[in-house]
């Protein structure tokens, strides 16, 4: 299929099910095209040529508003594509425009409607982008993770979501949270297109096709707090990794390993309010309640208690 055909099917597909699903903030139908049109024309070895692409709004983008999902940033206009962008579009995907995040990729969630049952929520924060992709109106769309941004939406809305090793993808051009949790992820709707992006975006070898995947099912001390439906689709998901030919792991989290779930969040609250420090100090009207108490909170943590829990981290990372 051509760059050109491809965009058409996304456009025809926002044109039908945008106005319910409501996950884009911003969708440029002629920069796009002509995109196509240059992917089209080239004889460059593409390897993401013609893929339609979603940004989440805390990438930045030279030729599209950036906004995170705030209206501090009503207008942003930067002046360089994010990294993870750039790689994206210099593959041969077609940039079609911004997805809906949550403030700041935190909290507040957007306007966004689960496109497989529209009374249900997408998940965030890279809400739109999952249902960007489960609708049909991008092949592929950036989103990022700090806890649980890329796995949650790409399960509630039932696309394939990939959130690589912390580090692996450049975090340049990316409005940052927690600069030591914040990761680059990406969804799609089929393994071979998260592959084809995870080489675009780090260089490494694809997958082997004929690989024998390995599957670690960890269940955690709150395994018991999950409502007995979803434990049961996780073991049906892994009864039937098994019945498919993969190795599917029980795993049990040392202690060390099982307190590090609470400290994830003091880093991510520590760093999130220093990251946000003129947002929460000289715009703090501007903000949603729940951040500015979220906030307001976080700048209270102690440094010492911030220490205590990367040390924790580092003594644990051996257990690994």
């Amino acid at each position: 299929m051509t760059a050109t055909a491809a965009l058409e099917r996304a456009l025809s597909a926002i044109d039908d099910v945008e106005g319910d699903v409501r996950a884009w903030v911003h969708v440029d139908r002629d920069a796009a095209a002509s995109a196509a049109r240059a992917v089209d024309a080239s004889d460059d070895a593409l390897a993401l040529r013609g893929l339609v692409l979603g940004v989440k709004d805390v990438f930045d983008t030279a030729d599209l508003p950036t906004e995170y999902g705030s209206p501090i940033y009503a207008g942003h206009r930067p002046r360089a594509d994010a990294a993870a962008v750039a790689m994206l579009r210099a593959a041969g995907a077609v940039c079609l425009g911004k997805t809906v995040t949550a403030e700041f990729a935190l909290f507040h969630p957007g306007p966004t409607h689960n496109p497989r049952r529209l009374t249900h929520t997408p998940g965030g924060s890279s809400s739109g982008s999952a249902a960007a992709v489960a609708a049909g109106m991008a092949d592929v769309a950036l989103g990022t993770q700090t806890a649980g941004s890329v796995i949650r939406p790409a399960s509630f809305c039932g696309v394939w979501g990939f959130k690589p090793t912390y580090g692996r993808v450049s975090i340049a051009g990316l409005k940052l949270v927690s600069p030591r949790l914040d990761t680059v992820g990406w969804f799609a709707r089929s393994v071979d297109v998260i592959d084809a992006v995870r080489v675009a975006l780090t260089g490494d070898a694809p997958f082997p096709s004929d690989a024998r995947p390995r599957i670690g099912v960890v269940r955690t001390g709150r395994w018991d707090a999950a409502d007995e439906d979803c434990r049961q689709v996780i073991e049906d998901a892994a009864s039937r990794a098994r019945a498919a030919g993969a190795t599917v792991l029980d795993l049990t989290l040392a202690p060390p390993l099982e307190a590090l779930i609470d400290d994830q969040r003091i880093v991510q609250a520590y760093e999130g309010a220093r990251s946000l420090t003129y947002e929460r100090t000289w715009r703090a009207g501007d903000l949603s309640d729940e951040l500015r108490e979220l906030l307001e909170w976080s700048a209270a943590i102690p440094t010492t208690e911030y220490e205590r829990v990367l040390n924790a981290a580092a003594g644990a990372a051996v257990l690994v």
